[in-house]
């Protein structure tokens, strides 16, 4: 069983959602807190102990790059103020060298497509993938829970959650199976199933570790929904011949591809932190009195 060392991230996306933000910001570099968005994501796939990151970008991302490369006249202001705390928390989140690469998506041909796009970098090896809209809170990160089931079942490994039972038309399903480890076997995957038709109320939320025969499926895979190539059209066919476990993610998921998603995700993680817990706090029950919902302040 080959260890997991890579993770690819798709950050090739539009962001159509936060127009006029993303005109020229990308989605992934919006802020949650004090952090853009793709730093959480890769910090949980620093935890999980990836070495290699994979970034599948697209044009006008280049601020992506930029952000995980070391900016030289920033460290020698930092250094020459005196600021060390500054300093070193940008030298801890800093990729080593060699540790981190990009490749283009030239069309938004869909998520199989720009898992596709990776294939040379990642080889002929199991990797991870992580959804950059999806952060996940958690005590211990999904990804390195995924990696201790993939210690114990090998296979493939999808990370799930549970929707309300009446509400599986709006997801990938999948059927639960034996348990294993800190997961259970996946029998089968239905794509957005009725209620009625649905093997459980398990759907997959975003992670993944995939067997790199992933990528001579992508390469002949006809173009699914919305015209693009479905990467769960690719994963339906790999299982035919190998195996799929899932660990049921127990944290919280924000999927900051969306405005509302964003927002929590902002108030969830700034709650988390203690230097401005208790402020946030107080902003927060003062705004929720004096803020119509049409946005006009009212008297305290």
């Amino acid at each position: 069983m080959k260890p997991i060392r890579k993770a690819v991230f798709p950050v090739a996306g539009l962001g159509t959602r936060f127009l006029p933000a993303t005109k020229a910001i990308p989605k992934e570099m919006l802020t949650v807190v004090d952090r853009p968005v793709i730093q959480y994501v890769v910090d949980e796939a620093r935890e999980a102990g990836i070495e290699h990151l994979i970034f599948v970008t697209g044009r006008n991302k280049g601020v992506i790059e930029d952000y995980f490369d070391i900016q030289v006249e920033l460290s020698d202001t930092l250094a020459e103020r005196g600021k060390t705390a500054e300093l070193a928390l940008l030298e801890e989140l800093q990729p080593t060298p060699g540790t981190a690469s990009f490749t283009r998506q030239q069309a938004p041909l869909g998520l199989g497509h720009a898992v596709w796009c990776a294939r040379d970098l990642v080889g002929n090896e199991p990797f991870a993938l992580l959804l950059p809209d999806m952060i996940m809170q958690a005590e211990r990160g999904c990804l390195a829970e995924m990696v201790k089931l993939y210690e114990s079942a090998g296979g493939n490994v999808i990370s799930v959650e549970t929707c309300d039972p009446n509400e599986t038309h709006k997801y990938g399903i999948v059927g639960k199976g034996e348990d294993v480890a800190n997961g259970f076997k996946v029998t089968g995957m239905v794509e957005k199933p009725q209620p009625k038709d649905a093997p459980s109320n398990f759907y997959i939320s975003g992670r993944y570790i995939l067997q790199p025969e992933i990528f001579d499926i992508l390469s002949t895979q006809e173009k699914g929904a919305g015209n693009e190539i479905q990467l769960t059209d690719g994963m339906f066919k790999l299982m035919q011949n190998q195996d799929f476990a899932a660990y049921p993610f127990h944290g919280r998921t924000f999927d900051c591809g969306s405005k509302e998603g964003f927002i929590e995700a902002n108030v969830a993680f700034a709650l988390w932190r203690p230097d401005i817990r208790e402020k946030v706090i107080g902003n927060m029950e003062r705004l929720m009195k004096t803020v119509e919902p049409t946005g006009r302040r009212v008297a305290a």
